[in-house]
């Protein structure tokens, strides 16, 4: 089953199966997350109010790349 990103996924941590934290959730775009691999202060908390923007040092994540959503955090699929 596919997840659906909404704008209430910025801000959220992206983990891998085996729980590793690999970046912060800065926009979402349809099914696209926009995900910094090194957020600072700034860039975290502008995320959380939704107010950052994709740059060119993050990287994508599909809806369908995700397994579940928690109230803090996406964890991907282990199986990509």
């Amino acid at each position: 089953m596919t997840v659906t990103f909404t704008e209430a996924d910025e801000g959220k941590e992206v983990v891998d199966a085996s729980g590793n934290t690999l970046g912060l959730v800065t926009e979402i775009e349809q099914d696209t997350a926009y995900v910094d691999p090194d957020p600072g202060l700034t860039e975290t908390v502008k995320a959380d109010l939704g107010w950052a923007e994709a740059d060119s040092d993050e990287y994508t994540v599909k809806q369908d790349a995700v397994e579940t959503k928690a109230d803090e955090k996406l964890h991907l699929r282990g199986n990509l």
